[in-house]
Formats: structure tokens, sequence, C-alpha cells
């Protein structure tokens, strides 16, 4: 357990440290400034607008960054569509698979525009190098770039002044992939190669397996490249089925902490991002904060809940349940990963969520559950938790009857409404997906266990579809026609309705006033505050699947006992 707490603490140390000065250089990318690399990128920038035949410093209004968005994203729904399906008739297939079905390429390319990385598949044995690369590793890229620049449009929407424009989606996003992603997936990519993870075009390697000298294929591929952005981005999607815990994605204890502090690293540093681009540090710390403290507190519960309620032998409580986990990463690196990867929209696992034990299966879904805004997705877990914050904000003012403000800008009902969207979305087609799932005459067959386990595998699944995050309770059987189907449209959906929420709210602030600070303006950065918000992204995650848990982990719970 000392282990275990030394592990934690440093990850969190080195999180933050680093978080401070990528988060400097973000803001400084996003606001146009010079940096070390703008020597080597400023030409390429510009030669990428001349190629797209956009101009980079012309403003959109709301609508317009709203359309572009949807137009890039419809592109890239289109183009891994029809890659996944003819990808049999390809080059760079050396194992010769063929086109997946129109269902699951409808799913995958949903979920990898969508920045959710759900895999109803195994990729070693369903895709093509060109696929995974050209399709899936450019999606990564790309997907958590919109993401980003969405924030930034909302964040120059609290800045700006009686203004009736975002900036340029275009030229957002092209600086977030060629300043930020690509650097950082350069130095990850060599990190991970240095410690055996696999990043090769050979075909797969058939060898006789120790002792018995039965043949056994090992798939290869260029796996390395892809596992970055994948961590980096806030995607997820492993190259091989087993994701990160499989031996050639994550071979040693160094890969394992690079990638899961890949996870949480540009969440984290767009917090600092964030206080920097509005002129108030205090801003960006108390949502770094808020972050922190439900991080903290699920690592603490789900790493307690492992170790400590694992199996009896011999009428003793093991030394924690080892069940689903590799031996190299334990119950201390196994929780650590699976807190973070559901604390952000990432979805990678480096165990197997489905063996957790009830309460730390509980904490995963409930991180996901509240909207992906504990750090969350690259971008959109920001914009996210924002909206908590102006909907406490909203409820503060209600409670001492004064007009609520954030920023220096009043909270009106239109930027209610938006608000409204970004946060029960989520929610709302968690619930119906379950609902409508389990109501299925044939649910029972797409699981492995039966009782409050097998509901907990479907209300798992469609929690992770409905908030972006990709991970699963394996025990659920994802590659069906309804699953794919539903799961798509509810992926989309719960992808692009906030983004256009968070666009016109952005909009609608950027045409505001700056009101001046009196002592009447309720503070938005001190611990009262924090405190406030937390209880509010509580309350409004209890209220809405407190029901549902109590029917699923809860339940599993107090009958595994």
């Amino acid at each position: 357990m000392k282990y275990m707490i030394m592990q934690d603490v440093f990850y969190i140390v080195v999180l933050m440290g680093l978080s401070i000065p990528l988060g400097n250089y973000i803001y400084k990318v996003m606001s146009g400034e010079k940096v070390f690399l703008s020597p080597l990128l400023v030409p390429v920038e510009k030669k990428i607008y001349k190629l797209m035949g956009t101009d980079g410093q012309e403003e959109m209004s709301a609508k317009k960054y709203a359309y572009s968005v949807v137009l890039f994203s419809v592109a890239g729904f289109v183009f891994l569509f029809l890659l996944l399906m003819l990808q049999g008739f390809l080059p760079l297939n050396p194992q010769k698979m063929r086109g997946t079905s129109w269902h699951l390429a409808f799913n995958t390319a949903a979920s990898f525009i969508s920045n959710t990385n759900w895999q109803a598949y195994s990729g070693e044995s369903t895709l093509s190098y060109l696929t995974q690369f050209l399709g899936l590793t450019v999606q990564n890229f790309v997907s958590a770039a919109t993401g980003i620049a969405v924030l930034f449009a909302l964040i120059r929407g609290f800045t700006a002044k009686q203004k009736t424009t975002l900036g340029n989606f275009w030229a957002d996003l092209t600086r977030i992939v060629i300043y930020v992603l690509i650097p950082l997936s350069m130095v990850v990519v060599l990190l991970l190669v240095s410690q055996g993870v696999v990043q090769t075009f050979s075909q797969y390697k058939e060898i006789a397996s120790f002792g018995s000298g039965e043949a056994q294929v090992i798939p290869l591929g260029p796996a390395a490249s892809q596992i970055a952005i994948k961590q980096l981005g806030t995607n997820g999607g492993g190259f091989f089925g087993m994701n990160s815990a499989f031996p050639l994605e994550n071979p040693t204890i160094l890969s394992n902490f690079i990638q899961v502090l890949s996870i949480l690293l540009i969440p984290a540093s767009l917090c600092v991002s964030f206080g920097k681009a509005v002129k108030d540090g205090k801003q960006g710390r108390t949502v770094y904060a808020a972050m922190l403290i439900f991080f903290a507190a699920a690592l603490i519960a789900a790493t307690a809940s492992e170790q400590l309620t694992g199996p009896m032998l011999n009428g003793a409580i093991s030394s924690g349940s080892m069940e689903g986990k590799e031996v190299i990463h334990g119950v201390g690196g196994s929780t650590l990963w699976a807190v973070a990867t559901t604390a952000a929209s990432n979805g990678s696992v480096n165990a197997m969520h489905d063996s957790l034990t009830p309460m730390a299966g509980l904490v995963t879904m409930f991180l996901m559950q509240l909207g992906e805004i504990v750090f969350g997705g690259v971008g959109s877990g920001l914009y996210g938790m924002l909206a908590f914050v102006l909907l406490t904000v909203f409820i503060a003012g209600l409670m001492v009857g004064r007009t609520p403000e954030y920023l220096g800008k009043k909270v009106e009902p239109f930027d209610m409404k938006m608000v409204c969207l970004l946060v029960l979305t989520p929610p709302l087609l968690t619930l119906l997906g379950t609902a409508v799932a389990v109501s299925m005459p044939f649910a029972a067959s797409w699981l492995t266990n039966s009782g409050a386990h097998g509901f907990s595998e479907i209300l798992y699944a469609f929690s992770s579809m409905a908030n972006n995050n990709g991970s699963a309770f394996a025990g659920f059987n994802a590659n069906t026609v309804f699953t794919n189907v539903t799961g798509g449209i509810i992926m989309l959906l719960v992808r692009f309705i906030p983004i256009g929420a968070a666009i016109f709210l952005a909009g609608n602030m950027a045409k505001k006033k700056t009101i001046a600070v009196s002592e009447g303006t309720l503070s938005t950065s001190n611990p009262t505050f924090i405190g406030l918000l937390i209880g509010v992204i509580l309350i409004v995650g209890a209220l809405s699947f407190l029901p549902a848990l109590a029917l699923g982990p809860i339940a599993d719970f107090v009958t595994s006992r």
C-alpha cells in the first residue's frame, strides 16, 4: 500500500510540474505568439493555409465556426467509413483483412471522429495497417484538435468585448496539430519505441510457443505512432484488441508511466492555458483544483476497493485483487490507469475493467457519468467543466438574489440554455441508451454475466459511449447491429450537441459588455466556490445516476459479499 501511495503522489507531482510549462506554451501558440518552434513551423503553417484555400487571419462568427467544425467532421466520417468498408481492396494490408460490415464501419467512424474510440472489434484481426494509420491515427489527431479549438473559441467568447467573431477554426485546428500534437507525439513515440513498443510494417510473425512447440502468431504493425496520440489526444483506441494490457503495446513499467501520464497531460495543461487566456490565473487554478480533488478522491476509493476487498483466500483477504491485471502493473498501476482513463475521455486500459471489484467499477463508471469533466477530453473536458462553473454561478446568484456573472459577463437565459445542453445531453443519452438496450429481448445473449453485474456491463457500455470515453466492461458483446447503430448515433449526438452549445455560448458571451468587479461580485476563485462547484457536480451526477448505479455496481457489491 505504501508503494502505491508513493506512486500516485509521484504521478500527480510530475503531472502538475509538466502541465505548467506546457499550458503556457499552448496559450502562446493559440494566441499567435512566437514560440521556439515558430522558425520551423510558421512556413509550414502558411503552406497548409494555402493548400486549404483559406485565410488564417479571417475571423468567423459562431455560426460559421460551428459550420466549419461540422463540415470537417462529416468529411472525416465519410472518408473513414469508406476506408473501413474498402480496406480489402487497398494496399498496406499484408494480412489480407477484408472490409468491415456496414454497421461496424458506421460505429467505428462515428467513434473516432467523436474522440470516443469505442472499439467493437480487435484491431489486429480486423483492420489493415492502412486503415490503422491513415484512418484511425489521423482522426486521433484531428478529433483531439477539434476539441481544443472549440475550447479556445469559448475562451475568446469570455474575453472578447462586444465582438461577433470567435477566431478561425481552420487556423486553430492547424496550429494545434502542428505546434502541439505532432511535436508531443514524436517525443512520446521515441520514448515508447525505446521501451520495445512495436513500430513496423512487417507481416505478422509465426513462432513456436515455448514448451508446447505449437505455432503462435505474433501481431505487429505501426503501433507506437498510434499509441502516442491515442493517449495524448485522450482518444484511447488501442492498436491491438487488448489495448495497453498487450505486451507489445505496453511492455515495461516506464512505458506504462509514460502512457498514463500522457492521458492527463494536455487536459491538465489546458487549465493553465485557460488562466493565462482570461488574464486571471486564479480562475485556471480553481478549475484545476476542483479536478484534482475529484481525481484524488476517486483514486483513493478505487485503490482501496481493489486492495482491501479482493478475493478471500483461506478465510483471509488476499493482498489485492489481481484478476484481469498484468503482474507487471499490479493493483496500483492498474488502478491509477483505470481512474485516469475514465477521468479523462480516454478509454484505453491496461487491465480488464470487467474484473474490477464492484466499488472500483462504480468509481470508473461514475467518473464518466459526471460528463468526463475531471480533466476530461482534450478541450471538451474543460469546456464541460466551464459549463458546470456557469451553472454554479447561476445557482449562487439565485441564492443571494444577484444577477449571475462570470469573468465580467452576465449569465443570461440563452447562456443557461446552452449550459443545460452541455450538462444534460450526456446523462440523458446514457440512460436512454441503457434503457433501450436492457429492454431488447436478446440483451442477455450479449452478456458474459447475469444479474447486477450483467446490468453493470450494459450501463458501463452506454456510459462510455455517451461520454466519449471508449472503455468497456469486456463481458459485453458490442459488435451487434443494434449496439453499433445505436451507439454510433449516441456518440455523434453527445459529441456535436455540446460542441454546438459551447460555440453558440461563446458567440453570445463575445457580444456582451464587460462589467466592472464590485464588492457584491461573487468570487469564483476561492475555496468556498470550489466547494460549491464540487457540490453542484455531485448533485447533478447523483440525481441522474444513483438509481441506475444502485441496480448495477452497488447491488453487485452487496450480493458479492
